[in-house]
């Protein structure tokens, strides 16, 4: 099994605090490709389920690139070769589906005046992808997709989050030496995400002994009666349940056991279940549950980068952001940062990207410090465990040892 040794969690310092409040009003309306180029303006294509049972991930992906849109320009834009250009993101949207996720690639790659994606979220969608982008060299830039293979093989293929052999392994330890559980069962969605959590997730219990006693695959958006299921689950005396898989069905896997099948076991979710709608979906069932999440506001260690875009978001659009707008706003950032060092030719964007190799050549986030290796993977960021409290995400009171 694939293993590597996570650093300590990255210090981020004030030099990027977001601009004014003033200045992070309302976004800009969504819009899609093609169009002519504008000499002047910097146009950076943002892909992601913007409907379909992901949405509300990809409400979260847009309203935090239009943010880092708005902040840029109303500083009067990047610099590039000594000119002042503005910067627009172009929505797209993939709706979760790998058929989509390929013409939307197709769709971008035609379009000479993108000159980098930040995007897919879904696995399946940036896998989908990943060949037409790495094909014609443009770069892929996930803030969301966690499978082991996302990056691997391609050149112009980054993230900035954790894979998820390093999740699962860690949802296993935490399961067996943190909260003493010894038999566990597994929902997980039937996609290259919930296949590779489950995959490291039993590879870490079968070595320290936590016994996986039920292993049940569903189909996300096909799969609508769960209590059959979570009944597997409980007939196998699983002392916990493990949710490899999304928001929605997740919010029915919670109240098929808290409420069909009164089961009082610990539910934890990987960090595709991190979205305030499994909460707002699952109701009171959601209490309790725990998920697994690349960063988390409020740890009482916040940035102030992270302070100022907590709260800069909420006034823009009334609302906290997640993890998944964090991780957008910061790929937005660095990709920007990128651009102003190495002008908008796609491949030089992609070389100047592949300079982050450490910490001090790294971007310093709302995230914390982004930095990869030779295949674009990202290890500087740890697992974070959130629990459902009173009806928000909150950190949990033990974390990953």
């Amino acid at each position: 099994m694939f293993r590597f040794v996570h650093g300590i969690r990255s210090r981020v310092g004030a030099a990027r605090l977001a601009l004014p409040l003033a200045l992070v009003a309302a976004a800009l309306p969504a819009c899609g490709g093609g169009g002519e180029a504008d000499a002047d303006v910097v146009r950076i294509a943002v892909c992601g389920p913007m409907t379909g049972s992901a949405a509300a991930f990809g409400e979260m992906i847009k309203n935090a690139a239009k943010m880092k849109e708005k902040e840029v320009n109303a500083a009067g834009g990047i610099t590039v070769a000594g000119r002042k250009m503005k910067v627009e993101a172009v929505i797209f949207d993939d709706k979760g589906d790998t058929t989509e996720a390929t013409n939307v690639a197709r769709k971008v790659t035609s379009d000479d005046s993108l000159v980098l994606v930040v995007g897919h979220f879904n696995s399946t969608c940036s896998l989908a992808a990943k060949e037409e982008y790495n094909r014609v060299g443009i770069v892929e830039f996930s803030p969301g997709s966690t499978n082991v293979d996302v990056c691997r093989g391609g050149p112009f293929t980054f993230r900035n989050l954790y894979r998820d052999d390093y999740q699962g392994d860690q949802i296993a330890a935490y399961l067996h030496g943190t909260l003493g559980i010894r038999r566990a069962a597994v929902l997980f969605d039937n996609d290259d995400y919930g296949k590779g959590l489950i995959q490291s997730f039993q590879a870490r219990a079968g070595e320290l002994g936590l016994d996986v006693v039920a292993t049940v695959p569903y189909l996300r958006e096909r799969t609508q009666d769960f209590k059959p299921l979570v009944q597997q689950a409980k007939d196998a005396g699983a002392g916990a349940i493990f949710v490899a898989g999304l928001y929605n069905e997740a919010a029915l896997i919670a109240k098929a056991a808290r409420n069909d099948l009164q089961m009082n076991v610990p539910i934890i979710g990987g960090d595709g279940v991190m979205s305030p709608t499994f909460i707002k979906n699952a109701g009171k069932a959601a209490e309790g549950v725990m998920v697994t999440t690349p960063f988390l506001f409020n740890t009482g260690a916040d940035s102030p980068a992270a302070t100022a875009f907590l709260e800069n978001f909420n006034t823009a659009y009334g609302k906290d952001p997640d993890t998944w707008a964090a991780l957008t706003y910061d790929a937005m950032g660095m990709a920007l940062e990128a651009i102003e060092r190495a002008g908008v030719d796609r491949a030089a964007i992609r070389d100047a990207l592949a300079t982050a190799r450490d910490e001090a050549t790294g971007y310093t986030g709302v995230t914390g410090v982004t930095y990869f290796d030779a295949e674009g993977d990202c290890y500087s960021k740890p697992v974070y465990v959130a629990v459902v409290k009173n009806g928000e995400f909150v950190p949990a009171e033990q974390q990953m040892k």
